[in-house]
């Protein structure tokens, strides 16, 4: 294994979670989970008698997928020092960061617009729409997050410890 790939595998920081266990791929499950429950409230508010009570669910969804987004980014910015510059990795990861800063913009906008509106009717048509956008952006980063990890290895364990999980 090079120098450089093992480096990308070993936590710069306690901070980033142990050795072959990193904390972003765990956090992140929160901002994913929320945003995508806040698109399915959107859309059931469309066909309800009494769509608010979705509404306001998705406003809160998406604050809580913000935030939680923002701290997957501080533990993510720790697991992305630790890639040597100049690596494909890197590229991937440089990628990775930048499309997760857009979607985590384009909620936060997102949350703005339907604060300073929040009424009693369904969630509007523009709404949804950039929630389908800022969805489908957080898809491609998701698949460059997965590359990182299981094509590159990084912040996963080697070889060597994983066959620990094999023997009987």
């Amino acid at each position: 294994m090079s120098a450089p790939q093992q480096q990308a595998k070993r936590p710069l920081t306690a901070l980033a979670g142990p050795y072959g266990h990193p904390f972003h791929p765990i956090l992140v499950a929160v901002p994913i989970g929320a945003w995508v429950t806040s698109l399915v409230f959107d859309l059931a508010s469309l066909v309800v008698p009494e769509p608010a009570f979705l509404a306001r669910g998705s406003l809160w969804l998406i604050a809580v997928g913000v935030i939680g987004a923002l701290a997957a980014a501080m533990f993510g910015f720790l697991d992305f020092l630790a890639i040597p510059p100049g690596t494909p990795a890197f590229r991937t990861a440089r990628l990775h960061m930048v499309l997760n800063l857009l979607v985590t913009a384009l909620y936060g906008a997102a949350w703005a617009w339907r604060a300073t509106g929040a009424g009693t009717g369904p969630v509007e048509a523009g709404q949804i729409a950039l929630s389908v956008v800022a969805l489908a952006a957080l898809t491609v980063s998701g698949h460059l997050g997965g590359k990182l990890a299981y094509r590159y290895g990084v912040r996963v364990a080697d070889e060597n410890t994983q066959q620990e999980g094999f023997r009987s």
